[in-house]
């Protein structure tokens, strides 16, 4: 469910990258007008068909991606502000005209939680599998004869 999640949001974000950034931008940002760096759109879509190639192909590029998404959230939840100056420098031709809304912060760190639990889940999820676990909590594997 989650990898559909996530080739879903990917598609989104590589067939509009615009709309991504513009919706972004209404949700933490106080005004609009902002002026992104011009190659932002670019690794928005690059960023989403990434995502889309990690929900279809699965396996290690989706643990992967999922791993590198959760420590990404674990630093947002714990120190948005930090992220937020981090992100005006990397995403903003002018970062001291960045006004950020004061729901940011919220928002960020509600962001970053997920992210990092949606990984934490997935990890436990692979580390059942591998051990043979089927998530009834007994151990037991169970077996079928052929």
């Amino acid at each position: 469910m989650i990898r559909a999640i996530l080739g879903l949001v990917g598609a989104l974000a590589a067939l509009f990258p615009d709309r991504a950034v513009d919706a972004f931008e209404t949700v933490v940002l106080e005004e609009a007008g902002s002026e992104a760096k011009p190659w932002v759109g670019s690794a928005v879509r690059a960023e989403g068909v990434l995502a889309v190639a990690a929900g279809l192909l699965g396996g290690r590029a989706y643990a992967w991606l999922v791993n590198v998404t959760g420590v990404f959230g674990l630093v947002v939840f714990a120190v948005p502000r930090a992220y937020r100056a981090f992100a005006a420098r990397l995403l903003y031709e002018e970062p001291d005209d960045v006004r950020w809304a004061d729901r940011s912060t919220p928002v960020f760190r509600a962001v970053g939680a997920t992210y990092a639990l949606v990984a934490l889940r997935e990890f436990r999820r692979r580390r059942r599998r591998r051990s043979g676990d089927d998530g009834s909590g007994d151990g037991s594997v169970e077996t079928v004869d052929a």
